[in-house]
């Protein structure tokens, strides 16, 4: 339920801001937080949001992931000598009465930070800015690779394979809407149990001891990153999903919405091609961020992560399809499985162009 203004002011007043509040205006389009720009009667400015706990249950885990790494790469900043920090890294407002940087309201959870001011963000996703996305993306994960204190998962198993696997063959076994009965469908899920046993192999080797798990974005979208008048990146922003995953995670999940030639629920799957110069410049800025704790086992994967990403969609459409529509909003009965096709023909894509990404990641220093 919307707020007035008069209780979004109230909700204000109880953060440690300096001054009174004379506005507090819708902000950006998120689909996950609402969000709102708060202007206090003097020069400052903040960021209200209300925290979808729907998503992210454990409220107090993520505002405390958030505080250590925000924290942490404070002092990163700070020990580097870096100006104008505060347009750096985000920072976060305490309550007036305690350390918590979130308001319990009713049902809603609410939390507020410094507005940064000159800075923006774009939508763009060309060679360019896919560059700066694996540059910045990746300095944030080395910035972060020496953090001592343990982060929680703020979505667990967000992005487990097996998880996603065992998922699709319970709903397989179940079919509680009938939809193995269509030919179509006996084939799609026959071509993604092909290649189940491989597109798992991230939590084997993990297990094994021979893939660590790093403090990670999770969410790598051109869009949540921040940018200067003059085009340089200020910081990543958005940082709900930030906790312990494979690198995987951060590369192969840009990939699949940057370097697919048409939107993930494309009909025609003719339109549908991985483009190999956006991945050579997110993997150009990546590596260049993170060859100082990369190891030879992350970075020859990195391909992998590049056809994971699409497959583990095509399996949690295609689960979701079988079971009857019951998670993603759908626009017409068949979206679902129009977005499964989708997705297979960009892991098909992405998979025939393997041994290319391995030579371009071989060339780079």
């Amino acid at each position: 339920m919307m707020k007035s203004q008069e209780e979004l002011f109230s909700i204000v007043g109880r953060f440690a801001v300096k001054g009174h509040v004379r506005s507090v205006e819708p902000l950006g389009n998120g689909l996950i937080n609402d969000t709102f720009k708060v202007c206090m009667d003097g020069d400052e400015q903040y960021v209200l949001q209300r925290i979808n706990h729907l998503i992210f249950t454990d409220v107090d885990l993520l505002q405390h992931n958030i505080e250590v790494v925000t924290a942490h790469l404070r002092r990163k900043l700070e020990s580097a000598g870096e100006a104008d920090i505060d347009r750096k890294v985000l920072r976060f407002i305490p309550l007036s009465d305690s350390p918590k940087t979130y308001l319990k309201d009713g049902d809603a959870y609410w939390r507020i930070s410094v507005f940064i001011p000159d800075a923006y963000t774009y939508e763009t996703v060309d060679p360019e800015f896919s560059y700066y996305a694996g540059k910045a993306f990746g300095r944030f994960e080395a910035d972060l690779a020496d953090l001592d204190e343990p982060l929680g998962e703020t979505i667990p198993d967000f992005h487990n394979m097996e998880l996603r696997d065992r998922q699709l063959k319970e709903a397989i076994a179940a079919d509680p809407v009938g939809r193995m009965s269509d030919p179509e469908v006996r084939e799609i899920a026959e071509y993604l149990a092909a290649y189940s046993h491989q597109m798992c192999k991230a939590e084997r080797m993990y297990r094994e001891g021979t893939l660590p798990k790093r403090i990670c974005h999770c969410d790598t979208k051109v869009n949540n990153m921040m940018f200067d008048a003059d085009g340089n990146v200020l910081c990543v922003i958005d940082l709900d999903t930030v906790m312990p995953s494979f690198v995987f995670s951060d590369f192969g999940d840009f990939l699949r919405t940057a370097a697919n030639t048409a939107p993930e629920d494309e009909p025609d799957t003719d339109k549908i091609a991985f483009r190999m110069d956006i991945f050579k410049a997110f993997a150009k800025g990546y590596i260049e961020s993170t060859s100082v704790f990369l190891t030879p086992v992350e970075r020859e994967n990195l391909p992998y992560a590049a056809c994971l990403f699409p497959y583990m969609q095509a399996v949690r459409f295609f689960a979701d399809y079988i079971n009857g529509d019951t998670y993603y909003k759908i626009k017409y009965p068949e979206h679902n499985l129009v977005r499964t096709r989708a997705q297979i023909k960009l892991f098909k894509e992405a998979l025939s162009k393997t041994g290319e990404m391995k030579s371009y990641l071989d060339s780079l220093d």
